[in-house]
């Protein structure tokens, strides 16, 4: 079994497989004709999530042409190794959580192009009056022009001064791309990012637009091509949900074991860890700003969520806030204490998953911002029941513990300052409790008195710093805590002011009181 056009040909050796149901070739070339749809980012999600759904339209004859991609971030190899031998197709695997598989091939991208080698043909493409959007998955680092220090960076100050003709970072590109898209035809685009960061669209749009300015102030461009960026483009926020890790070798074993050749995955000069198959889970979400002047495909029949920028916000908020999130980061930071190494694992535990389901519907669902185009306690469910158990999805708390830091003003910050305009933060009791197992996090021992070491964290050296002296077995003062709990940089607010430093402070003593203290600390406000 070759995993190529002639490969797939034989239906009958790809018995398990489900298979494009549309001619292929007259895709690429009704695609290559007449382009609707390019999209920077050729990894992992995009093809498990947005080729797949972009198949479904064609399937259905609801589309006739489909995806161009183009890389730019992660290196040439994913399109000259990855992509190009295999005409472009993919097996993609969906992990169950009873631990079956479904396997398809997506044959939804029509070309794929580099930026360091295809500019002239991605300029064509963009400067095509058929297409209508442009979609990224290039992650949050793809949209910055300024590093930690708020600084533009160097290539974005070289950017700025050499102007359109002569620029190298991709939001720079974007720029000029669109403003020759502007002479050649005029017509309007959408430029969508689908990556999971809050207020995407508005990343994108600052980056283009600060670039833009610069360009005109410089004498690059004129005041109606900067008009055309703000006002002819629009950049839709969107929120995407769906978990896929890096190539796991049990499904390269199994996807062998059918027969395909060359499937193996591979990990590029910068890192990345690709294959000629994705695999993921099933649960899927992608809600998008529906603003799109030149038109768009009818993904809405792939499942796909269209619907007011006010509504993409709260359901980020739901899932960052509520939902999803604030689990997470509970089951890394006492998963790591506890010595688990996979997420799966600890939902087997009945204190943790007591833990989080009651944080979540308790102290989180009373205030949830409630999108409506999503239901709030069926996706909380899923959350519950079917992904955070889901043994086949390769997983780690130390994986989800880096940042945490970082991660905590959103996560839990939010809902207590809706508990306290509601003037129930008082009641709360297992968001404290997650704070101050973040503070024994800290102290790098585990529950049996072994150290470990944290995850990496930009904060975790001067954390650590606030707490030099404490062991297990020491019983600390709410104003020995004071410089940690006081810092709303940290927390999202000042948990003193909130009222919740002492109810932590008395967690923490329980959590540090000797070993095993963690595990008896949990059964006795879990169970």
């Amino acid at each position: 079994m070759e995993l190529n056009l002639d490969g797939i040909k034989d239906a009958s050796l790809w018995k398990g497989y489900r298979l494009p149901e549309y001619d292929i070739v007259k895709m690429c070339n009704a695609t290559k004709e007449n382009p609707v749809w390019l999209h920077f980012g050729a990894g992992n999600i995009f093809r498990a999530f947005i080729c797949a759904a972009a198949q479904k339209l064609l399937n259905e004859g609801a589309a006739d042409t489909g995806i161009i991609c183009a890389e730019s971030s992660f290196g040439t190899e994913i399109i000259t190794e990855c992509y190009r031998p295999h005409d472009n197709l993919c097996v993609s695997v969906t992990l169950n959580p009873d631990g079956s598989i479904d396997k398809e091939v997506v044959g939804s991208v029509a070309e794929s192009l580099t930026v360091a080698y295809d500019m002239d043909r991605i300029s064509d493409i963009v400067c095509a009056p058929s297409l209508q959007l442009v979609s990224f998955t290039i992650t949050e680092k793809g949209y910055a022009i300024k590093d930690s220090s708020g600084n533009l960076t160097d290539t974005v100050k070289k950017d700025m001064e050499n102007g359109p003709d002569s620029c190298s970072h991709l939001m720079s590109l974007l720029a000029a791309l669109c403003i020759r898209r502007f002479h050649a035809c005029g017509r309007p685009l959408a430029l969508v990012s689908m990556d999971n960061c809050s207020h995407n669209g508005e990343k994108l749009e600052t980056a283009i637009t600060t670039i833009a300015s610069a360009w005109k102030n410089n004498g690059f461009i004129t005041s109606e091509e900067l008009d055309y960026l703000k006002t002819s483009v629009s950049y839709p926020w969107s929120m995407i949900d769906k978990i896929t890790p890096r190539p796991d070798s049990h499904v390269e074993e199994s996807l062998a074991a059918d027969g395909i050749k060359d499937i193996k995955a591979f990990v590029t000069p910068g890192g990345v860890y690709t294959a000629p198959f994705v695999n993921a889970e099933k649960p899927e979400y992608l809600v998008i700003e529906d603003a799109f002047p030149n038109g768009r495909p009818a993904l809405e029949k792939a499942g796909i969520l269209f619907t007011d920028r006010d509504t993409v916000n709260k359901v980020e908020k739901m899932k960052v806030c509520t939902c999803l999130n604030p689990l997470h980061t509970c089951l890394a930071v006492y998963g790591c204490i506890l010595g688990y190494t996979s997420i799966s694992s600890e939902m087997d535990s009945p204190e943790l998953k007591s833990f989080i389901t009651r944080m979540a519907y308790d102290e989180g669902m009373p205030v949830v911002a409630d999108p409506k185009i999503i239901n709030p306690s069926c996706f909380l469910d899923e959350v519950l029941t079917q992904r955070l158990p889901n043994p086949f999805m390769p997983d780690t708390p130390q994986r989800i513990a880096t940042d945490t830091s970082q991660k905590l003003p959103i996560r839990f910050g939010e809902t207590i300052k809706l508990q306290l305009e509601r003037g129930t933060a008082g009641d709360l009791k297992y968001i404290p409790l997650v704070l101050a197992g973040w503070l024994r996090y800290l102290l790098a021992v585990d529950d049996n008195g072994n150290a470990f070491t944290p995850s990496s964290d930009p904060l975790l050296a001067e954390c650590r710093e606030a707490l030099a002296g404490i062991t297990l077995g020491s019983h600390v003062t709410e104003e020995r805590l004071h410089s940690l709990l006081s810092n709303s940089n940290i927390f999202g607010v000042n948990l003193e002011a909130a009222g919740l430093s002492g109810r932590i402070t008395g967690y923490f003593n329980e959590l540090i009181a000797g070993k095993g203290a963690v595990l008896a600390t949990l059964r006795k406000y879990t169970s």
